[in-house]
Protein backbone atom coordinates (compact mmCIF):
# COMPACT_ATOMS: atom_id res chain seq x y z
CA UNK A 1 0.00 0.00 0.00
CA UNK A 2 1.56 3.37 -1.42
CA UNK A 3 2.00 5.83 1.50
CA UNK A 4 -0.27 9.08 1.88
CA UNK A 5 2.22 11.60 1.14
CA UNK A 6 1.73 14.97 2.84
CA UNK A 7 3.37 18.81 2.40
CA UNK A 8 3.67 20.21 5.63
CA UNK A 9 4.34 23.62 4.16
CA UNK A 10 4.54 27.07 6.55
CA UNK A 11 4.53 30.71 4.08
CA UNK A 12 7.64 31.95 5.48
CA UNK A 13 11.33 31.30 4.71
CA UNK A 14 13.10 29.65 7.36
CA UNK A 15 13.48 32.08 9.95
CA UNK A 16 14.83 30.55 13.40
CA UNK A 17 13.36 32.82 15.81
CA UNK A 18 9.49 32.48 14.03
CA UNK A 19 7.35 29.77 13.46
CA UNK A 20 9.11 28.16 10.88
CA UNK A 21 8.29 24.78 9.93
CA UNK A 22 10.75 23.13 12.57
CA UNK A 23 8.86 23.96 15.47
CA UNK A 24 6.46 21.82 14.26
CA UNK A 25 8.80 18.93 14.79
CA UNK A 26 6.37 16.88 16.83
CA UNK A 27 3.86 16.45 14.17
CA UNK A 28 6.14 15.41 11.65
CA UNK A 29 7.41 13.49 13.72
CA UNK A 30 3.89 11.96 14.96
CA UNK A 31 2.70 11.38 11.69
CA UNK A 32 6.48 9.30 10.53
CA UNK A 33 5.94 6.86 13.35
CA UNK A 34 2.48 5.85 11.91
CA UNK A 35 2.01 2.30 10.71
CA UNK A 36 0.39 -0.32 9.15
CA UNK A 37 -0.60 -3.90 10.92
CA UNK A 38 2.72 -4.87 8.12
CA UNK A 39 4.72 -2.09 9.80
CA UNK A 40 4.86 -0.12 6.54
CA UNK A 41 4.89 3.64 7.03
CA UNK A 42 1.09 5.03 6.53
CA UNK A 43 2.07 8.70 5.67
CA UNK A 44 5.58 10.06 3.49
CA UNK A 45 6.27 13.66 5.06
CA UNK A 46 8.09 16.54 3.37
CA UNK A 47 8.26 19.27 5.99
CA UNK A 48 9.58 22.92 4.52
CA UNK A 49 9.32 26.56 4.52
CA UNK A 50 9.17 28.61 1.67
CA UNK A 51 12.20 29.22 -0.64
CA UNK A 52 12.28 32.42 -0.85
CA UNK A 53 10.23 35.69 0.00
CA UNK A 54 8.03 37.54 -2.99
CA UNK A 55 8.90 34.62 -5.66
CA UNK A 56 6.53 31.94 -6.36
CA UNK A 57 7.90 28.48 -4.40
CA UNK A 58 9.33 25.92 -6.53
CA UNK A 59 6.95 23.38 -4.78
CA UNK A 60 4.04 25.33 -4.07
CA UNK A 61 3.39 27.19 -7.41
CA UNK A 62 3.23 24.00 -8.96
CA UNK A 63 1.56 22.28 -6.08
CA UNK A 64 -1.55 20.82 -8.82
CA UNK A 65 1.77 19.10 -10.58
CA UNK A 66 3.81 17.61 -7.95
CA UNK A 67 2.42 13.85 -6.73
CA UNK A 68 1.47 14.72 -3.16
CA UNK A 69 -2.19 13.82 -1.26
CA UNK A 70 -2.53 16.79 0.56
CA UNK A 71 -0.89 19.92 1.84
CA UNK A 72 -1.52 21.13 5.03
CA UNK A 73 -0.31 25.14 5.08
CA UNK A 74 0.71 26.63 8.42
CA UNK A 75 0.30 30.59 7.17
CA UNK A 76 2.58 32.14 9.44
CA UNK A 77 3.41 35.25 7.60
CA UNK A 78 1.84 38.66 7.95
CA UNK A 79 0.01 38.97 5.04
CA UNK A 80 2.35 38.45 1.89
CA UNK A 81 2.98 34.70 2.41
CA UNK A 82 1.97 33.46 -0.76
CA UNK A 83 2.37 34.53 -4.15
CA UNK A 84 -0.64 34.90 -6.84
CA UNK A 85 0.84 31.90 -8.51
CA UNK A 86 0.99 29.79 -5.58
CA UNK A 87 -2.30 30.57 -4.33
CA UNK A 88 -3.26 29.40 -8.17
CA UNK A 89 -2.05 26.25 -8.26
CA UNK A 90 -3.31 25.37 -4.49
CA UNK A 91 -6.10 26.02 -5.66
CA UNK A 92 -5.88 23.46 -9.01
CA UNK A 93 -4.69 20.94 -6.28
CA UNK A 94 -7.56 21.24 -4.53
CA UNK A 95 -10.18 21.28 -7.47
CA UNK A 96 -8.44 17.85 -8.68
CA UNK A 97 -9.35 16.42 -5.72
CA UNK A 98 -6.16 16.25 -3.16
CA UNK A 99 -6.74 17.61 0.63
CA UNK A 100 -6.04 20.59 1.93
CA UNK A 101 -5.30 21.81 6.05
CA UNK A 102 -4.95 25.50 5.67
CA UNK A 103 -4.49 26.99 9.24
CA UNK A 104 -3.75 30.57 10.64
CA UNK A 105 -3.61 33.41 13.91
CA UNK A 106 -4.71 35.96 15.17
CA UNK A 107 -5.86 39.54 13.58
CA UNK A 108 -3.68 39.48 9.95
CA UNK A 109 -1.54 36.41 10.91
CA UNK A 110 -1.72 34.29 7.65
CA UNK A 111 -3.83 36.17 5.95
CA UNK A 112 -2.77 35.57 2.45
CA UNK A 113 -4.58 32.70 2.49
CA UNK A 114 -7.76 34.95 1.92
CA UNK A 115 -6.77 33.97 -1.97
CA UNK A 116 -6.94 30.83 -2.12
CA UNK A 117 -9.91 29.49 -3.93
CA UNK A 118 -12.99 27.90 -1.63
CA UNK A 119 -11.51 27.36 1.93
CA UNK A 120 -9.93 31.06 1.65
CA UNK A 121 -13.39 32.19 1.97
CA UNK A 122 -13.48 30.37 5.61
CA UNK A 123 -10.35 32.62 7.39
CA UNK A 124 -11.38 35.98 8.29
CA UNK A 125 -8.56 38.61 9.95
CA UNK A 126 -8.75 42.10 10.59
CA UNK A 127 -8.22 43.66 7.36
CA UNK A 128 -8.73 41.41 4.82
CA UNK A 129 -12.21 39.48 4.34
CA UNK A 130 -13.24 39.94 7.93
CA UNK A 131 -15.92 38.69 9.86
CA UNK A 132 -19.50 39.69 8.20
CA UNK A 133 -20.95 39.21 11.49
CA UNK A 134 -20.35 42.72 13.17
CA UNK A 135 -20.29 41.68 16.18
CA UNK A 136 -17.19 39.54 15.57
CA UNK A 137 -15.00 42.53 14.81
CA UNK A 138 -14.58 43.35 18.49
CA UNK A 139 -11.47 42.16 20.62
CA UNK A 140 -11.85 39.54 22.80
CA UNK A 141 -8.36 38.57 24.16
CA UNK A 142 -7.61 41.76 26.06
CA UNK A 143 -4.57 41.12 27.62
CA UNK A 144 -1.92 41.45 24.45
CA UNK A 145 -2.67 44.92 23.92
CA UNK A 146 -0.46 44.80 20.85
CA UNK A 147 -3.08 42.35 19.06
CA UNK A 148 -6.79 43.41 17.65
CA UNK A 149 -9.50 41.28 16.67
CA UNK A 150 -9.67 38.57 15.79
CA UNK A 151 -8.47 37.00 18.71
CA UNK A 152 -10.20 34.59 20.78
CA UNK A 153 -8.82 33.59 24.02
CA UNK A 154 -8.91 29.80 24.23
CA UNK A 155 -6.06 29.87 27.23
CA UNK A 156 -2.10 29.97 27.90
CA UNK A 157 0.27 28.45 25.33
CA UNK A 158 0.77 25.17 27.37
CA UNK A 159 -2.83 24.96 28.49
CA UNK A 160 -5.89 22.72 27.10
CA UNK A 161 -9.33 23.87 25.86
CA UNK A 162 -12.34 21.48 26.33
CA UNK A 163 -14.51 21.35 23.00
CA UNK A 164 -17.38 21.80 21.50
CA UNK A 165 -18.46 18.92 19.05
CA UNK A 166 -20.78 20.60 16.68
CA UNK A 167 -23.59 18.28 15.03
CA UNK A 168 -22.90 14.64 14.04
CA UNK A 169 -19.42 13.78 15.42
CA UNK A 170 -17.24 14.64 12.04
CA UNK A 171 -14.30 11.39 11.05
CA UNK A 172 -11.64 13.96 12.45
CA UNK A 173 -13.17 14.20 15.53
CA UNK A 174 -14.23 10.13 16.17
CA UNK A 175 -12.11 8.82 19.02
CA UNK A 176 -12.93 4.87 19.66
CA UNK A 177 -11.60 5.00 23.19
CA UNK A 178 -12.85 7.75 24.32
CA UNK A 179 -16.35 7.06 26.27
CA UNK A 180 -18.00 9.76 24.65
CA UNK A 181 -16.83 8.54 21.14
CA UNK A 182 -14.95 11.62 20.29
CA UNK A 183 -12.00 14.17 20.83
CA UNK A 184 -12.66 16.61 24.23
CA UNK A 185 -9.25 18.46 24.08
CA UNK A 186 -7.24 20.27 21.94
CA UNK A 187 -4.35 22.94 22.60
CA UNK A 188 -5.52 26.07 23.98
CA UNK A 189 -4.08 29.35 22.59
CA UNK A 190 -4.53 33.55 23.97
CA UNK A 191 -5.73 34.62 20.78
CA UNK A 192 -7.43 31.93 18.12
CA UNK A 193 -8.60 33.12 14.63
CA UNK A 194 -11.76 33.62 13.20
CA UNK A 195 -13.20 30.87 10.30
CA UNK A 196 -16.61 30.51 9.34
CA UNK A 197 -18.77 28.26 6.74
CA UNK A 198 -18.71 30.29 3.48
CA UNK A 199 -22.28 30.54 2.14
CA UNK A 200 -21.39 28.82 -1.51
CA UNK A 201 -19.52 26.34 -0.14
CA UNK A 202 -20.23 22.18 1.13
CA UNK A 203 -18.83 22.96 4.65
CA UNK A 204 -19.72 22.60 8.24
CA UNK A 205 -18.45 23.81 11.15
CA UNK A 206 -17.40 20.88 13.30
CA UNK A 207 -15.75 22.16 16.69
CA UNK A 208 -15.85 25.19 18.66
CA UNK A 209 -14.42 26.49 21.64
CA UNK A 210 -15.28 28.97 24.18
CA UNK A 211 -12.96 32.02 25.25
CA UNK A 212 -12.01 32.20 28.89
CA UNK A 213 -11.81 36.02 28.39
CA UNK A 214 -15.21 37.07 27.68
CA UNK A 215 -17.28 33.36 27.56
CA UNK A 216 -17.99 33.78 23.73
CA UNK A 217 -17.96 31.06 21.62
CA UNK A 218 -16.21 30.64 18.47
CA UNK A 219 -15.50 28.05 15.46
CA UNK A 220 -12.14 25.94 15.93
CA UNK A 221 -12.62 23.81 12.37
CA UNK A 222 -14.48 24.18 9.32
CA UNK A 223 -14.87 21.08 7.69
CA UNK A 224 -15.45 21.08 3.48
CA UNK A 225 -16.33 17.85 1.66
CA UNK A 226 -14.97 16.26 -1.35
CA UNK A 227 -17.82 17.16 -4.20
CA UNK A 228 -17.14 18.08 -8.35
CA UNK A 229 -15.61 21.33 -6.78
CA UNK A 230 -12.44 20.06 -5.02
CA UNK A 231 -10.97 17.40 -2.46
CA UNK A 232 -11.69 17.53 1.29
CA UNK A 233 -10.62 20.66 3.10
CA UNK A 234 -10.30 21.90 6.66
CA UNK A 235 -9.74 25.76 7.87
CA UNK A 236 -8.58 25.90 11.37
CA UNK A 237 -8.86 28.62 13.51
CA UNK A 238 -4.79 28.55 14.78
CA UNK A 239 -1.82 26.99 13.64
CA UNK A 240 -0.99 26.95 17.58
CA UNK A 241 -3.01 23.47 17.72
CA UNK A 242 -0.11 22.12 15.88
CA UNK A 243 2.56 24.04 17.21
CA UNK A 244 5.86 22.22 19.56
CA UNK A 245 5.35 24.47 21.95
CA UNK A 246 1.72 24.16 22.52
CA UNK A 247 2.24 20.48 22.87
CA UNK A 248 5.41 20.95 25.51
CA UNK A 249 6.30 24.26 26.24
CA UNK A 250 9.59 23.22 26.87
CA UNK A 251 10.05 22.94 23.34
CA UNK A 252 10.62 26.73 23.38
CA UNK A 253 9.10 29.41 20.98
CA UNK A 254 10.04 32.64 19.51
CA UNK A 255 11.19 35.28 21.70
CA UNK A 256 8.07 37.51 20.06
CA UNK A 257 5.94 35.71 22.42
CA UNK A 258 5.56 36.93 26.01
CA UNK A 259 2.16 35.81 26.93
CA UNK A 260 2.84 33.51 30.27
CA UNK A 261 2.81 29.70 29.39
CA UNK A 262 0.59 26.93 30.89
CA UNK A 263 1.50 23.77 31.77
CA UNK A 264 -2.25 21.77 31.77
CA UNK A 265 -1.26 19.67 28.46
CA UNK A 266 1.92 18.38 30.13
CA UNK A 267 -0.02 17.77 33.36
CA UNK A 268 -2.90 15.51 31.89
CA UNK A 269 -1.85 12.92 29.67
CA UNK A 270 -5.53 12.51 27.72
CA UNK A 271 -5.36 16.21 26.02
CA UNK A 272 -1.90 15.61 24.11
CA UNK A 273 -3.40 11.86 23.55
CA UNK A 274 -6.46 13.27 21.98
CA UNK A 275 -4.56 16.21 20.16
CA UNK A 276 -2.49 13.05 18.72
CA UNK A 277 -5.89 11.67 17.54
CA UNK A 278 -6.81 14.70 15.71
CA UNK A 279 -3.63 15.19 13.83
CA UNK A 280 -3.66 11.51 12.57
CA UNK A 281 -7.24 11.45 12.00
CA UNK A 282 -7.34 14.82 9.85
CA UNK A 283 -4.15 13.13 7.78
CA UNK A 284 -6.30 10.38 7.00
CA UNK A 285 -10.01 11.91 6.31
CA UNK A 286 -8.05 14.27 3.86
CA UNK A 287 -6.49 11.39 1.94
CA UNK A 288 -10.43 10.01 2.01
CA UNK A 289 -8.51 6.85 3.60
CA UNK A 290 -10.03 4.14 5.59
CA UNK A 291 -8.95 3.10 9.13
Amino acid sequence: MRAIKILLQTTIVNTPNDWSIARFGKLTQLLREQRHADRQPVFEIVARDRAANGLPDPILSRLDRSDFDELWLFAVDEGDGLTPEDCDAITRFREAGRGLMVTRDHMDLGSSVCYLGGVGKAHHFHTRNPDPDLTRQAIDDRFSSRISWPNYHSGANGDYQTIKIQGPVHPVLVDPESQSGAIRYLPAHPHEGDVSVPADEPARVIAMGTSKATGRDFNIAVAFESTGRGGRAIAQSTFHHFADYNWDTRSGCPTFVDEPPGSAMMAEPRALRDTHRYAINVARWLAQAAD
